[in-house]
């Protein structure tokens, strides 16, 4: 009887040890994250990606070249691009004012005029969109920006104008769907008065490296 005692002893300490050391491992599925059983565990420990400060894709930079703005030269506001509402890409985007800062590109329909703002999400973190200026491409036509198309920021080789009578030159649409009719069209753009050629009838400011603009009568 003692024997068989002992044995039964020894049996059920095995038992015991066994349970714990099966308690100890860890299951073949793994665990996940959120405390479910996952795939097949690694070995390696979970890591968990910072949740992001900052929205990503459009509105990281506030109208930053390539992004879209809604319809609108006062009020409006970033949107995507594939969206809806998108009316117009940014070509170019600069600090400051127009006056002082760099020139649209020569293709722009249109400036945005930036305030200053200070938005929850901002260009750099520090709570606030600078002053600035967005040149403003159309997703779709008419484009004004474009030679002889009527309006734009800039007056290049290929608009037309008409004497506004002030002493100015208005551009204006030279196809004559404008509210005014063209009388004058730049056909160069040249460095000094002198450089134009001999029918030039008018002389416009273009400003750049050129700013000479020689119009003939149409």
């Amino acid at each position: 009887m003692r024997e068989r005692s002992l044995v039964g002893v020894v049996c059920g300490l095995l038992v015991l040890i066994g349970a714990l050391l099966t308690g100890c491992q860890s299951p073949s599925g793994g665990v996940a994250e959120d405390g479910r059983l996952g795939g097949p565990a690694t070995g390696r420990t979970a890591t968990v990606s910072p949740v992001p400060t900052r929205p990503a894709g459009y509105g990281a930079v506030f109208l930053a070249v390539g992004e879209c703005s809604s319809f609108g030269t006062t009020s409006f506001t970033e949107v995507p691009c594939t969206g809806e509402r998108a009316a117009a890409r940014v070509v170019a985007r600069h600090d400051g004012t127009v006056r002082d800062g760099p020139r649209c590109p020569s293709d722009t329909d249109f400036v945005l005029h930036i305030s200053e703002q200070r938005p929850a999400f901002d260009e750099d973190g520090d709570g606030r969109v600078p002053q600035g200026y967005a040149c403003m491409r159309n997703l779709q036509p008419p484009h004004p920006g474009d030679p002889g198309g009527g309006g734009g920021p800039r007056t290049i080789v290929g608009d037309c104008v008409y004497d506004s009578g002030d002493g100015k030159v208005r551009e204006t649409a030279c196809d004559g769907t404008g509210e005014r009719r063209p009388q004058y069209k730049v056909v160069r753009a040249v460095a000094e008065r002198a450089d134009c050629p001999g029918p030039t009838a008018l002389y416009v400011r273009l400003g750049g490296k050129r700013p000479v603009g020689c119009a003939r009568p149409l």
